[in-house]
């Protein structure tokens, strides 16, 4: 492997400066956007072969491609709270899928607390402005948590991710707004949640074409259920591949693991989940034909990634797809699988077309990332680095000491990468100072061969970075009283 592999400390103290001021390009809009359960395999330029990701392959052809970033969680909501914080998982608030109460007694989602500094305050600050649009899951509707009051301008979409299991459901939301979808009940599907949500995207970059913007795409494709309309996209895979018709079943449960979900899939899941791919594909590249035939494609970039790895509910075949790629693992794993995913960054001028890199980063870089890039402010307590030196070609990026996560399912679940070791302890919440599994990634990309035996002393090292990368949570501690560890 290249030598950016191999990690070197780093103070988080001085994350500021990384680059130089007089280098720091000026006023470029953002577009982050963020695939649900898009594996590291399941797009064309990280070799997938079965589906068809033109838009989004030729966005990696004209900027740079990661081969080793990673997700800020296995699951949803905590890989979005790292995310919106720059904290890892030991740090940010929101750790786990934790289910809130909402006004309605559905939509209800733990909310991120309202002093919480997230990547929309601080693009406001910056003077921005600001739109999510797809999925939130940081808070129900009216809760401290909802985006409009954690920095974004405008949202639309799907505020608690309950919601979001249903591509027909009978409402989104507008800002605070409930927005009913006529026609969509258990019985009729009359409007895509999602060609409605790209519509509202859309219009919104055009609206603020004139002035800075950071706009949060976060689709919830290819995210169970496996349901796309009976179109063009859908038709093109059928007949392609062999189907075992897809029927609910106990299995198939909510993201806390309680609570039966019967999804609404489509009997051909594997043709399902294509469309579902390619669709997404579409609309990543109707936002980039519209930044481009605006004028705005030097002053802008364009982010792609996914929150975590593969699923298998709802009639999901990743095994089929190969959409974990090379690595071992999907969603709710800690093994590479569920939590390194693709990211692709594209900014003509400022990021060599072509490109792939090697740098090791995380979810919780976004955050210093842009800040650094817009001038702002970079709080003491983040875990990132700014990744603007890798991205623009520059000398002096800083690299990670150590990643960490955690997981408060299945469990209980951590790991730690340090240089090309990773390290994950199981059954956390039974046994807190339980054996690790050691894995070498510069030989062993896909966890095969547990190694802690002949490297105790790595051992030692991944179990004190464990015992000492969190701080206690009022409401995540692997299910034990609060501190302990």
């Amino acid at each position: 492997m290249k030598n950016q592999l191999i990690l070197t400390a780093a103070s988080v103290g001085a994350l500021s400066g990384c680059t130089q001021q007089e280098n720091r390009p000026k006023d470029l809009n953002v577009i982050y956007i963020l695939a649900d359960d898009l594996g590291y395999g399941d797009l064309g330029c990280y070799g997938q072969t079965k589906i068809h990701t033109p838009n989004i392959d030729r966005l990696a052809a004209e900027g740079m491609l990661f081969t080793q970033h990673y997700a800020g969680c296995t699951v949803s909501a905590p890989s979005r709270s790292a995310l919106m914080t720059g904290q890892h998982t030991g740090h940010t608030p929101i750790r786990g899928n934790k289910g809130g109460t909402g006004d309605d007694g559905v939509e209800g989602q733990h909310p991120i607390p309202a002093d919480t500094y997230t990547l929309g305050k601080m693009f406001r600050q910056a003077g921005y402005v600001t739109g999510t649009f797809g999925k939130w899951g940081l808070g129900s509707p009216g809760s401290e948590g909802d985006p409009t009051y954690q920095g974004f301008d405008e949202f639309f979409g799907y505020n608690c991710q309950a919601l979001a299991h249903k591509y027909y459901p009978t409402h989104l939301w507008h800002n605070r707004e409930k927005m009913l979808l006529d026609g969509n009940d258990l019985a009729h599907t009359a409007q895509y949640s999602h060609d409605i949500i790209q519509e509202r995207t859309l219009d919104f970059i055009r609206r603020n074409k004139e002035r800075k913007f950071f706009a949060f795409l976060a689709y919830t494709l290819p995210h169970a259920e496996l349901l796309v309309p009976e179109d063009e996209i859908i038709e093109a895979y059928r007949g392609r591949f062999e189907e075992k018709p897809y029927a609910a079943k106990s299995g198939d449960y909510s993201p806390e693991g309680k609570h039966p979900i019967h999804y609404c899939s489509q009997p051909e899941p594997r043709t399902s989940f294509a469309a579902m791919v390619t669709r997404l594909d579409r609309y990543v590249g109707e936002v980039t034909e519209l930044i481009d035939s605006l004028g705005l494609r030097e002053r802008t970039i364009i982010v792609f990634t996914s929150d975590n790895g593969p699923h298998r509910e709802g009639g999901a075949d990743p095994d089929f797809f190969g959409s974990y790629g090379p690595l071992r693992g999907i969603k709710r794993d800690m093994y590479e699988g569920g939590i390194r995913v693709p990211m692709i960054a594209r900014c003509p001028g400022l990021i060599a077309e072509g490109t792939r890199t090697d740098f090791v980063s995380a979810f919780w870089d976004v955050l210093p990332t842009f800040a650094d890039m817009a001038g702002a402010e970079i709080p003491a307590n983040v875990d990132g680095i700014s990744m603007l030196p890798t991205l623009f070609g520059q000398e002096g990026q800083r690299e990670h000491e150590y990643l960490y996560w955690e997981f408060h399912e299945n469990g209980g679940k951590t790991a730690v990468r340090t240089g090309n070791w990773k390290g994950i302890r199981l059954n956390v919440g039974k046994d807190p100072q339980g054996p690790i599994e050691l894995y070498d990634l510069s030989t062993d990309i896909h966890e095969d061969r547990n190694v802690a035996d002949e490297h105790p002393e790595i051992v030692r090292k991944i179990a004190e970075i464990m015992r000492t990368a969190r701080i206690p949570s009022p409401l995540f501690n692997f299910g034990q009283a609060n501190g302990a560890m």
